[in-house]
This record gives structure tokens, C-alpha cells and sequence, in this order.
């Protein structure tokens, strides 16, 4: 056996994923029909490929302790000029992102891994394209709104093509939707949330799964 390699993700459910994908390969980026609509919870990951099956127990046993909690996406940000990125904000559901992805990379784990700059849970929708077509991106969905329960995430692989495809889906262990914190305003983290502001480069960003 080689090496693959993989990410872990929340999925953004229709209709909204199918939207986003589709604004996202029709401001230009040719990437987007080949990474379904995420929130990412562990960046491209190279590793070998008879580890699959423990990173699969490893995630069923994360997703067993994790509950549903509401995902609400509004409005958009940007990482430029430091990253070529313009985004959909997550403005609740944050905390609960940042739980799971750092069970996911535990370093009790099989995929645990140092992050080059601070998680910043986010769903791009254009990237690496010219400067006119993110600006374009930027402002038209500017009022997009959208909001779901999140009730688990998922394992991907990279193919040889460059296409994520889902190798398996995991659940939450649990039914209820815990109450929330205040949410977050559309312009971005409350102060002290333990997140950057919208100029620092996520993490999710390192690799081609954006």
C-alpha cells in the first residue's frame, strides 16, 4: 500500500452546498465542481493508506462523543491580501467546529498534526482567482444567509484527478441540539472567542481542499 491523501470535513447540505459550488465555478474557479461545499476539520493530510481503517475508528469514536449543534452561515470575509481567499462566514457554530477538529487532530490520534495558523472555520467560495472575480465573489454574496443542524461530518480522499470524494460519513452519538452562546454578528468573531480576525490565513487553506 501507498500513501492517499485525505481531509476531514462538515458538508454544507443541499440545497445550499449545490449553490455555492456552482457561484464558487462560476466566478472562475476551476477547482470548485472538484470540492464539494465544506467546513474543513482536518486540512489535506498525506498518510499512509493502511491507516485508514484506525483514522476511521478514531473519527467514530469523535463523532460518538460529539451532539448536534446549529451551523448558521452569514455574509462574507476575506484572508487578502495575506491569502487569495474570500469566504462565507460561519457566525454560529464556531465553537463547535473548533471542538471537533481539535479531537480530530488529538495527539493521542492517528492524525495529529501541528496547524501552520490558527483554525478559522469558514466556507470558501473562491480562491486563487483574479482580483475582479474575488471582488465580484466577495460582494454578491454578501447577503447570502443560510443555516442547518449539524449532525456530523465526514472522511474524504483526494483522487489522482484532484476530485474529493467521501469515503465515509460519521454521526454524532447524541440527539440533542445543546443551547448556544449569543451568535456571532455577520462582521466577523466576538472578542475573545479565540479566533483570528479575518486578515490571519486558516488553516484549511495550506493545501488544495478550499
Amino acid at each position: 500500500m501507498g500513501t492517499v491523501t485525505i481531509g476531514v470535513s462538515i458538508a454544507v447540505p443541499e440545497p445550499h452546498g449545490s449553490l455555492l459550488q456552482e457561484r464558487r465555478a462560476g466566478f472562475g474557479d476551476a477547482a470548485a465542481h472538484g470540492i464539494p461545499t465544506h467546513v474543513t476539520l482536518l486540512p489535506p493530510t498525506e498518510v499512509d493508506e493502511a491507516a485508514l481503517p484506525a483514522i476511521e475508528a478514531h473519527l467514530a469514536g469523535v463523532a460518538d462523543a460529539g451532539r448536534p449543534f446549529p451551523m448558521r452561515l452569514s455574509g462574507t470575509g476575506t484572508f487578502r491580501p495575506l491569502s487569495p481567499v474570500v469566504f462565507v462566514q460561519i457566525v454560529e457554530g464556531v465553537d463547535g467546529c473548533a471542538w471537533l477538529q481539535s479531537r480530530v487532530r488529538d495527539p493521542s490520534g492517528p492524525v495529529a498534526r501541528e496547524l501552520q495558523f490558527p483554525y478559522h472555520p469558514h466556507v470558501t467560495v473562491a480562491h486563487g482567482i483574479d482580483e475582479a472575480a474575488m471582488d465580484r465573489a466577495f460582494e454578491e454574496l454578501s447577503g447570502y444567509e443560510a443555516q442547518w443542524s449539524c449532525t456530523g461530518f465526514a472522511l474524504y480522499e483526494q483522487g489522482a484527478d484532484g476530485t474529493w470524494r467521501k469515503l465515509r460519513e460519521f454521526a454524532f452519538g447524541g440527539p440533542r441540539v445543546p443551547p448556544q452562546a449569543t451568535p456571532h454578528t455577520a462582521h466577523g468573531p466576538r472578542p475573545g472567542d479565540g479566533v483570528p480576525t479575518l486578515g490571519a490565513h486558516p488553516a484549511c487553506d495550506t493545501r488544495p481542499i478550499r
